[in-house]
């Protein structure tokens, strides 16, 4: 018995569902989200919750999507009622982040400039050395942020570079200088 999947959904108001026999779509304020169930999954919707389970008990592949279903369902009604959003900082001299039209454009030390093209459902806010990656989508927020974050990874010696917002860095002590004693 799959703990997550067991749980059932509450279904926020504003946020409606349409179940068909391949495909989940939830729609509320924040857009609206689609998720193909897998043959071994059956979703049903009572008393304004959702409930997933496997088709069959006995079938371990759909013992084992039980719970990836809830959670991907459970954050499909998240994201399109409150939304999804992860924070960037950028730390080090000369490195600075802004948004010209729907694109991001980072400059990190590099010859050109690093552009990161917008994608539908996710938005670049930019404040100070914070980048702010918003939408209803989790999978695509965090994609865009970790293809952002990867464009500098913090280094490990000054600290410089992106980083998630609360992220610890581990710092490593530079070469030392030895005094000769001549």
């Amino acid at each position: 018995m799959s703990r997550i999947g067991k749980k059932p959904i509450e279904i926020p108001e504003g946020v409606k569902t349409e179940i068909s026999d391949k495909e989940i779509k939830v729609s509320g304020p924040k857009g609206e989200l689609k998720q193909v169930i897998h043959r071994e999954i059956k979703v049903e919707v009572k008393d304004g919750k959702i409930l997933v389970a496997p088709k069959t008990e006995l079938s371990k592949k759909g013992r084992g999507l039980w719970g990836l279903y809830r959670a991907l369902i459970a954050n499909m009604v998240t994201g399109v009622s409150k939304g999804f959003e992860k924070k960037l900082e950028i730390e080090g001299v000369g490195f600075k982040a802004n948004v010209e039209g729907s694109n991001l454009i980072l400059n990190l030390g590099f010859t050109n400039p690093v552009k990161i093209e917008k994608i539908d459902g996710v938005n670049f806010a930019v404040e100070k050395n914070v980048i702010t990656v918003s939408g209803a989508d989790k999978e695509r927020v965090g994609h865009i942020a970790a293809l952002i974050r990867i464009q500098k990874k913090a280094e490990p010696y000054k600290g410089k570079g992106i980083r998630y917002q609360g992220e610890i860095v581990r710092r490593k002590e530079g070469k030392k200088v030895v005094a000769s004693s001549k």
